[in-house]
């Protein structure tokens, strides 16, 4: 059984694993989700607890095309305001380039664990969703608002967020920003459904 007393001694945004049978007190819940805490049962998948997306974020890394330099430096900005270590990636002149080079940069420095998530912007953030998706281990979408931010992080496990400078504002850009990386997936059912997208970038169903 896990108390509200062992769930405070618990690591900030860490993953336990409940073995079979066990129970979680209801205060004991409260005190879990107030700290992010992914509860992941024992007979499932144990490599499936490794696949939510970290979260407590302290490092993201950024990247964009040529039309995506105004929202860019200003997510960067707001994100280091917050505490937030922001690496930016490029592209850092309006010279054209291509979102599928941009949006590797991020999803790559994400799979291999160098940040914690991504934020990559080209005109509408659609073509950076599709070509970041094609890294092994990155899971990006394309939100323009903040229910979908959330949805992608708390259902989908999202690590990687694209936006669309020509779609959303700065102030609209920072609060889905926000919502992205302030939204932890703590249900054990979605992260099943993770391992489920892990198995079929690894054997492709025909």
């Amino acid at each position: 059984m896990v108390t509200e007393a062992d769930a405070r001694v618990l690591d900030y945004g860490s993953t336990i694993v409940l073995v079979a049978g066990g129970h979680i007190t209801p205060l004991a819940q409260d005190t879990l989700r107030a700290r992010r805490i992914t509860v992941v049962r024992d007979g499932t998948d144990p490599e499936a607890q490794d696949l939510a997306p970290v979260a407590a974020v302290r490092r993201v890394a950024l990247a964009g095309d040529h039309t995506s330099l105004a929202l860019k430096s200003a997510i960067v900005r707001h994100l280091r305001s917050r505490g937030v270590a922001a690496d930016d990636l490029g592209t850092t002149t309006s010279d054209p380039v291509d979102y599928p080079d941009t949006a590797a940069a991020a999803a790559l420095a994400v799979a291999r664990g160098e940040a914690d998530a991504a934020i990559v912007i080209d005109g509408a953030g659609l073509g950076s969703a599709i070509a970041a998706n094609k890294v092994a281990g990155a899971r990006a979408a394309m939100c323009p608002d903040t229910t979908l931010a959330r949805y992608a992080r708390q259902h989908n496990g999202a690590n990687v967020l694209t936006l669309g400078s020509t779609l959303v504002n700065r102030d609209e850009a920072v609060a889905i920003v926000d919502a992205f990386i302030d939204t932890p997936m703590r249900e054990a059912r979605y992260i099943r459904r993770l391992a489920k997208i892990r198995d079929l970038e690894r054997h492709p169903r025909r």
